[in-house]
């Protein structure tokens, strides 16, 4: 016996006015999206305000939280990145395994370091100690502040590597210190170019 058709029995659901009016509501409300940019007497409404309001602090902005009333916070002490863990307490402290200053820069001097060094002593030493390493830079001319001659003062020109190197690590009187914005290689490489100063070199 063939199979009974039942297609044709079922009768075809009439479309109501509620689904109709359904229909249009919902055509409606997709076409608000494209009033974007219109303009309006009346405040903006913000379903989920977080991405418009985000409490955070800025760059360089001042802060009423920290003691020191700044934003930026230095780095956890005794904290190392992933990757930079060294134990070369020479390169890193200016200092043999005794705990006294090295004599030497533990880093090979080459031109690559010279030319370092120069490069980084123009951005974070000439404008106090000057070009040619006298003490009168830009603080000289402004303010009539002498830094240290690091050519002239032959007390200067005695130290070793290694109490330089502590000096531009942590700062000394109105110097501050290096170590955050100057790596220990960067500061080997000043040191190389101080001397060279120190022996008249170009």
């Amino acid at each position: 016996m063939p199979a009974r058709d039942t297609r044709a029995s079922c009768p075809r659901r009439p479309e109501t006015p509620l689904l109709r009016a359904l229909l249009l509501l919902g055509v409606l409300l997709a076409l608000t999206g494209c009033l974007r940019g219109s303009t309006s007497s009346h405040a903006p409404i913000h379903p989920n305000p977080n991405m418009d309001l985000q409490p955070k602090y800025k760059a360089q902005a001042e802060s009423n939280f920290f003691y020191d009333g700044k934003t930026m916070r230095p780095p956890v002490p005794n904290t190392v990145a992933r990757g930079e863990l060294e134990h070369d307490r020479a390169l890193l402290e200016g200092r043999d395994e005794e705990g006294a200053f090295v004599t030497e820069s533990p880093v090979a001097v080459n031109a690559a370091l010279l030319a370092r060094g120069a490069e980084r002593y123009g951005i974070y030493c000439l404008p106090c100690h000057g070009e040619r390493g006298d003490g009168r830079g830009m603080l000289f001319e402004r303010a009539q502040i002498q830094s240290g001659n690091l050519v002239g003062d032959e007390r200067i020109r005695d130290l070793s590597d290694g109490e330089i190197f502590e000096v531009i690590t942590n700062g000394k009187g109105l110097m501050q210190g290096y170590r955050y914005p100057v790596p220990a290689h960067d500061r080997w490489a000043i040191i190389a170019h101080v001397r060279s100063m120190q022996r008249g070199e170009p």
